[in-house]
């Protein structure tokens, strides 16, 4: 670590005196002007400076161009943590077109949906990951896709092909092949510049509440973001990021490759999860931050082999996606060496992270809030800010006062654009230049935010509104009970009922009976869950995030009620 965290702040705010709005591409050769010899990309089979990225991405962009990719055009990235997604973004940016990263865990029907509602004009896949066959996939989407979409995909012209298993298919051209078309047509992109507030990305939602929607970002919103995110973490000069999220999410887009380069430093991308991974990227690339989700880190801290690698670099650790305990912190603290440890809150149409705890904040917040609005000085709102948070009443979009609980809305200069076709689902998350997060919570006096819920998770049991999150916190309370989701389904009687989804302690051997109890004990009548379910850990549906997808659990709830009721 170098320097307290004081000192890292204002070395950091002394660099970026002013905020000069960029390009992304822009903002790569600003740091490949200064620091082009530094490693951007560092995995176990390559390292790129960022001379490497910058003259790379020249080479693609001038490919992109040459397969008829025009300033304004979407091309969808359907690609994992590769080195190629990077070079790939930036040669996008470069072309002036916009970036769609995918989720590439999507099966067929998901694929056909976003690549039909995007209007992607190109499309870069991989050929395979882990069992998904993604040319096999298009087959069944639109066969002849090799000379483009046809009737069910009419924006798209052309795809570009990364192998990961060594396949290709004729006519196809790949990745490389790219980057050759494009280094023979060195002024392709001579005059593609674009402004820096206009349309970088439409990131895909990860489908907690339904159908994905396109979240419309901008070059300079991410990037206020990501620098908001180096100052509020107290980046020193050079940080490595390990993580093996995806960058199609705002978490490894965000936090883990555009906030290093803000310090001129590295990340280390990894294409999927896992703890001896993670332990042995940290030790042989020198990473000084990891970012983790809470599942992620337990399996880090129970790997057998933890204390075999050297971890000595390692100080920093960024969680997301879900509240953990504070046994975690300390173990995390005590066996990882990881002295800074922040979580923090947002979404994706917000910019991604909108508040952090800060890495010097007591250990407590980081159980008791989500941090505070990240630090952004030149980048943010008048006073240093990166946004405004207030509480409204979810039913009548009325202000509330300061510390009461309600709807979260914000704004700020990272807000998106609007969601991509859907003029009415922007309408109502944008009102008034106010984004209305359907999350429950209180801003705190010290400007510290407190999640209570989702609103758009509320449900009525009786005619009277109950919040989940209440009932689960009290389920999870129970030693016996690891986790608890609460969700509403259809009843006769009642018009809707609460439906828990419990995952027992390893060790213990609770029942329903037990928790209904507990439940009617502490609750009022028409709180009290009238079904409960029990599952593994396993069996629950989670984004790649690691969020858990209720509108999944109501699915489930559904199919259960009809097969097997279980009135309590």
């Amino acid at each position: 670590m170098s320097g307290d965290v004081a000192e890292r702040r204002r070395a950091l705010t002394a660099r970026f005196p002013r905020w000069r709005p960029m390009t992304l591409h822009q903002r790569l050769d600003a740091v490949a002007a200064e620091s082009g010899e530094r490693p951007l990309v560092l995995t176990d089979d390559v390292t790129l400076s960022y001379a490497d990225v910058a003259a790379t991405s020249m080479r693609l962009a001038g490919g992109l161009a040459a397969l008829g990719v025009e300033p304004g055009d979407h091309v969808g990235m359907l690609v994992a943590n590769h080195p190629e997604f990077i070079t790939l973004k930036f040669a996008i940016s470069r072309a002036g077109a916009v970036a769609v990263p995918l989720n590439y865990l999507y099966r067929r029907d998901e694929l056909r949906y976003v690549l039909e509602q995007s209007e992607c004009r190109l499309l870069v896949t991989m050929t395979r990951y882990g069992d998904l066959d993604y040319p096999a996939m298009l087959d069944g989407i639109c066969p002849g896709w090799e000379r483009g979409g046809g009737d069910v995909l009419p924006a798209l012209r052309g795809v570009v092909l990364l192998s990961t298993d060594g396949r290709t298919r004729a006519s196809v051209p790949t990745v490389p092949e790219l980057e050759e078309l494009g280094a023979r047509r060195a002024a392709a992109t001579a005059g593609t510049e674009v402004p820096p507030d206009s349309l970088s990305d439409i990131l895909y939602t990860s489908g907690t509440t339904g159908s994905p929607k396109g979240v419309m970002v901008t070059h300079d919103a991410v990037q206020r973001t990501a620098y908001g995110s180096a100052l509020t973490r107290a980046f020193e000069d050079g940080r490595r990021i390990l993580f093996s999220l995806p960058c199609y999410h705002m978490f490894g887009y965000v936090e883990g490759l555009l906030a290093a380069m803000f310090v001129a430093g590295a990340t280390i991308p990894q294409t999927a999860f896992s703890p001896l991974g993670y332990l042995r990227g940290v030790a042989r690339h020198r990473a000084s931050e990891i970012l983790c989700v809470p599942t992620m880190t337990v399996a880090l801290l129970e790997h057998p082999e933890r204390g075999a690698h050297d971890l000595s670099s390692l100080f920093a650790l960024l969680s997301g996606a879900a509240p953990a305990p504070m046994w975690l912190w300390e173990r995390a603290a005590a066996e990882l060496g990881v002295t800074e440890i922040t979580t923090g809150y947002g979404m994706t149409e917000a910019g991604g992270a909108m508040t952090l705890t800060r890495p010097e904040d007591p250990r407590e917040l980081l159980i008791s809030t989500v941090g505070r609005v990240k630090l952004a000085g030149a980048a943010g709102l008048p006073g240093g800010a990166l946004a405004e948070y207030r509480t409204v009443d979810p039913q009548t979009g009325a202000e509330l006062a300061p510390g009461a609980e309600g709807e979260l809305v914000s704004r700020g200069p990272t807000t998106m654009l609007g969601y991509w076709r859907k003029p009415e689902e922007t309408a109502l998350a944008l009102r008034d230049g106010w984004l209305h997060s359907g999350d429950l919570g209180r801003v705190l006096e010290d400007g510290s935010l407190q999640i209570t819920g989702r609103s758009k998770e509320l449900y009525k049991s009786g005619g009277e509104l109950v919040a989940p999150k209440e009932v689960e916190e009290l389920l999870t309370g129970h030693p016996g009970v690891s986790q608890a989701y609460v969700v509403g389904a259809p009843d006769e009687r009642w018009g809707e009922v609460g439906c828990a989804f419990v995952v027992r302690d390893p060790a213990a051997s609770v029942d329903a009976t037990e928790l209904v109890a507990l439940c009617r004990e502490r609750l009022a009548r028409f709180k009290v869950p009238r079904h409960v379910y029990f599952l593994d850990a396993a069996e629950l549906p989670l984004t790649p995030t690691g969020k858990v997808q209720k509108f999944e659990l109501v699915r489930r709830a559904r199919e259960l009620l009809g097969e097997v009721p279980r009135a309590l």
